[in-house]
């Protein structure tokens, strides 16, 4: 899990463990691979951890859960990337009144 926290790995019932890293969403990446061994790794988080990942070209497809709010809260997940957004193709749209799931994927080059 990436945090600004320095915190000790925590192990769960069933032998899932948590890991911490403070030290960037590279260094975070990198150890998931590891860790996932071949298979592929999915990332949690929030807006800001969202965008820091997509800034850096590391997503190459977004699952966004997207819960109606009245217009103005909630944090913007593609503000201020820079251009970045238009690197990626929403190929996939599923709504409801309560939720909508956009599959987002990165162009092909």
């Amino acid at each position: 899990m990436l945090t600004h926290e320095v915190k000790a790995p925590l192990e769960m019932e069933g032998g899932t463990r948590f890991t911490f890293v403070n030290d960037g969403i590279h260094s975070a990446l990198e150890q998931a691979f590891a860790a996932a061994k071949g298979k592929d790794v999915r990332l949690a988080g929030g807006a800001a951890t969202v965008r820091a990942y997509l800034k850096a070209g590391l997503i190459d497809e977004l699952h966004l859960v997207q819960v109606p709010v009245l217009f103005g809260q909630g944090e913007r997940i593609f503000e201020d990337l820079g251009g970045v957004e238009s690197l990626y193709e929403c190929v996939e749209f599923t709504p409801s009144a309560a939720v909508s799931h956009l599959r987002i994927v990165k162009k092909a080059k």
